[in-house]
């Protein structure tokens, strides 16, 4: 990290299908090594499957479920005379995003479908309907933040 100055945030362009930002930003975080024709192939075919299912908007559905997955606060470590507290803190909007993104994809990977389409398919509709690995990840967060509210005070 450097000492001079804070980085300058680039620009992301929104995707050519829904001309969204936040889906380039998913797709990104999809991709491996590099492929991103395969990440988008991905994506847009666990949204066209969510629109076979549910003859819902899919955008729609995807925000919903990131909405779903959004943290609100989190612990972080401080140190403070010898001891390690876990100190709550609320998350900034775009490190919520970038986390609910980076559980959806990670939860997503881990189920048992066959493809990576349906995996996906499945996360996003799980974490609309309010269950799933991801929602559950937030919802672990949100106790652990709640469990050591004792140690808000030591918030900087």
């Amino acid at each position: 990290m450097s000492r001079r100055r804070a980085a300058d945030k680039r620009e992301t362009l929104p995707d050519a299908k829904f001309g969204d930002v936040v889906v380039t930003k998913f797709i990104n975080q999809i991709m491996i090594d590099g492929k991103k024709s395969v990440a988008e192939k991905i994506f847009y075919g666990a949204m066209e499957a969510i629109q076979k299912k549910t003859g819902q908007e899919p955008v729609a559905v995807f925000h919903s479920a990131l909405d779903n997955v959004r943290p609100a606060v989190e612990v972080r470590s401080r140190r403070v005379g010898g001891a390690t507290y876990q100190v709550p803190v609320e998350v900034r909007a775009e490190r919520a995003q970038a986390l609910a993104m980076r559980w959806l994809s990670g939860y997503a990977r881990s189920r048992s479908e066959r493809t990576m389409e349906d995996r996906l398919m499945g996360e996003f509709l799980d974490a609309a309907a309010n269950r799933g690995g991801a929602v559950k990840k937030r919802e672990d967060t949100h106790k652990m933040a709640d469990a050591n509210k004792a140690f808000a005070h030591y918030r900087w």
